[in-house]
């Protein structure tokens, strides 16, 4: 059976793009994605972060199952998890890997911002 950790209410989850150089050491993975980090009010950070280290001991991977913005169930692979006691309760940090689109890629990007013609804008020494 697949662990998971699943958002049961709310809204989707708010991710933040991670710039720390551990966070990005996590992102180790064949395919185009990001490590980036949610926050997530619990009940029971510690217990939640046992289910990720067991998993972890077995070598398995753990999920953040969640609904996004369209009302569809995701899923993203948790790489790194920490809870802390805030003033109203507990909170759990989730680092996970999201795949990057292949819209995300081409956004941005216009014709002629790519050059293909293989010509320098340097001069030949």
């Amino acid at each position: 059976m697949e662990e998971k950790i699943t958002i049961i209410e709310g809204p989707p989850p708010t991710f933040e793009a991670v710039n720390d150089g551990w966070a990005l050491g996590l992102n180790e993975s064949n395919l185009l994605t990001n490590v980036v980090m949610t926050r997530l009010r619990t009940f029971n950070g510690p217990g939640l972060l046992e289910r990720c280290h067991r998993a972890w001991r077995h070598q398995s991977t753990i999920h953040l199952e969640y609904r996004g913005m369209d009302g569809l169930e995701e899923q993203a692979p948790i790489l790194a998890a920490r809870t802390v006691e805030a003033d109203d309760g507990q909170m759990l940090m989730l680092w996970v890997r999201q795949e990057i689109d292949e819209d995300q890629l081409e956004a941005g990007l216009d014709d002629d911002d790519v050059d293909l013609s293989g010509d320098s804008d340097f001069p030949e020494p």
